[in-house]
């Protein structure tokens, strides 16, 4: 990125207003900082345009579709103008159907819970877990780590071409691997997909909140995401995609909401007709602030302006991996190599500090917060740390002492809400660890890594 181009993102593209942005936290060695949080791909912090959009509809609360009172109607429309804005967002086509869930491993699940019989499920082992474990019910091939865009096309091409070309199929890949950061060829994989008669379905958890996403355009069948990675509050996750499966499905929970007729029967038993709609599988009272957020959310990304918000990530990556690569203790994991297109999110190493350590020193010392451990994407971290795929190991856990080899890796991550500040303070902070060491001395305590009282 040229010095002029530098220049220009920083000028037009100052990061979005974010709650917690001037939080100040102690540390260990004295004094306060600002916090640096910069751990955006387990949970982004709220926008502040989409906390003041919840304040302003919350005191007109009501439940949603079937009150006569004017603030239930007033929160029925506002729940259903959230699903046309979100539908809007992610570009979905006519007749698909978009329903509100917790998460995107909810929305995982419920489309696990819809799967005709005998179906076959292809998965790469890069996947995290909220899309490698879901689906119990179904034959599950799980693909091999590539190490090309090109190779993870092929790979699915020839697993595909081994399969029973009569049954149902499912492919489910992610947008942008959790761990490295990394794009994956979606638009290539859904046509591989399509030709040999399989669906796909997007898990878009890393994608959504740093590059537009279009179902239309990628030609996926269905798109997951969390609403909070997405820069809204906790609670709330979107699953919209093509209707047959999930209306031949029995409901995901079954209740209030998703019953359109509940009778006797004759023999003492209830008969139910469910819902043709979203509402099939959104039973009990739903998540409306939660819906509502992710569409605001959507909203403000949109007049943000994504090819702006692209810029200044990309700006803000190339800072932090220029930063890294003058550490020579430092290794960056990737599969796809350094030039492969990502978001901000970078997994690394450090030769001999365990992973553990090196992240509690950067929040006790530095006011930082990263995140250390297998990141819920075991099989991928250990085939990127060339480990035994069969050790044992657990999110977070100093599994060596420092100086030993750590099944752990350290993630910085971060969007439209980072200050260059903060993947400054990153940087330097980096640095001055792996040259003069941890000031503080440190022990473990419930399998996590915390400064020593």
């Amino acid at each position: 990125m040229s010095v002029s181009t530098v220049a220009s993102v920083q000028t037009i593209c100052a990061p979005l207003p974010v709650l917690g942005c001037d939080v100040t936290v102690p540390l260990v060695t004295g004094g306060e900082v600002t916090y640096a949080a910069l751990d955006y791909a387990a949970s982004a912090p709220a926008l502040q345009r989409v906390w003041d959009d919840v304040a302003a509809y919350a005191p007109y609360y009501g439940s949603v579709h079937r009150g006569a009172g004017y603030l239930s109607q007033l929160s029925t429309d506002l729940f259903e103008n959230a699903r046309k804005t979100v539908a809007e967002f992610l570009d979905c086509r006519p007749d698909d159907q978009l329903v509100f869930t917790r998460s995107t491993t909810d929305s995982l699940n419920l489309l696990a819970r819809a799967l005709p019989a005998d179906c076959q499920v292809f998965v790469f082992e890069t996947e995290h877990h909220a899309s490698l474990l879901p689906w119990k019910d179904a034959r599950v091939t799980c693909l091999d780590a590539p190490r090309t865009p090109a190779q993870a096309v092929e790979t699915l091409e020839k697993a595909l071409a081994d399969r029973d070309p009569h049954g149902p199929a499912l492919v489910c890949v992610t947008g942008a691997s959790n761990v490295t950061g990394e794009l994956w060829p979606v638009r290539e994989l859904a046509a591989a997909a399509h030709a040999h008669g399989a669906r796909i379905v997007l898990d878009a958890a890393q994608l959504a909140p740093h590059h537009p996403v279009s179902v239309r355009d990628l030609d996926v069948d269905w798109v997951a995401f969390s609403g909070h990675k997405l820069y809204a509050p906790f609670g709330s996750g979107v699953l919209a995609g093509r209707a047959d499966w999930l209306l031949a499905a029995e409901p995901y929970l079954a209740g209030g909401g998703a019953s359109r007729k509940v009778t006797r029967r004759e023999d003492g038993g209830v008969a139910v007709e469910w819902h043709e709609s979203a509402a099939r599988h959104e039973a009990g009272s739903p998540n409306v602030i939660g819906a509502y957020s992710i569409a605001s959310a959507c909203k403000a990304l949109t007049e943000a302006g994504f090819d702006t918000l692209v810029a200044r990530e990309r700006y803000l990556i190339e800072k932090v991996r220029a930063g890294l690569a003058e550490v020579p203790e430092v290794r960056v994991l990737s599969l796809f190599g350094d030039d492969a297109p990502r978001v901000g999110v970078i997994s690394f190493v450090v030769d001999g500090w365990n992973s553990s350590h090196f992240a509690a020193a950067l929040s006790a010392e530095y006011g930082i917060g990263v995140r250390d451990g297998l990141f819920c994407a075991h099989p991928l971290v250990r085939t990127l740390l060339g480990s035994d795929p069969q050790t044992q190991g657990e999110c977070g856990a100093p599994e060596a002492a420092q100086g030993e080899k750590s099944l752990n890796a350290i993630r910085v991550s971060f969007g439209a809400g980072t200050p260059d500040e903060h993947v400054e303070r990153f940087v330097n902070a980096v640095r001055e660890l792996v040259t003069e060491g941890a000031k503080w001395s440190y022990r473990t305590e419930e399998g996590r890594c915390v400064p020593a009282v």
